[in-house]
């Protein structure tokens, strides 16, 4: 039969690594928060309501690089800056 023995060295060492880890996963939370931050913007149909366009006007403004745009598994995301200077230049 084999014992391991554990030392206070073979305690600290493990419980640095547990905090590094822990301190990994929060830094990783945060850079979610923040491109979900970016993220934010107005979906397809909020946007139609503010410019009072099709969904076909949409594509074409997209394709012209005039609307940029964020897509999260089937939701596009319209840039809320982008939106608001379409409105200022008189779109």
């Amino acid at each position: 039969m084999i014992v391991d023995i554990v030392t206070k060295e073979d305690l600290q060492e493990f419980r640095m690594q547990l905090l590094n880890d822990i301190k990994e996963l929060l830094t990783r939370e945060k850079e979610e928060k923040r491109e979900l931050e970016v993220i934010e913007g107005y979906k397809t149909s909020h946007v139609r309501k503010i410019l009072g366009c099709s969904v076909n006007k949409l594509v074409s403004l997209r394709i012209s690089r005039k609307l940029r745009i964020k897509k999260i598994g089937g939701t596009i995301y319209y840039n809320k800056e982008d939106i608001k200077r379409l409105l200022e230049e008189g779109f």
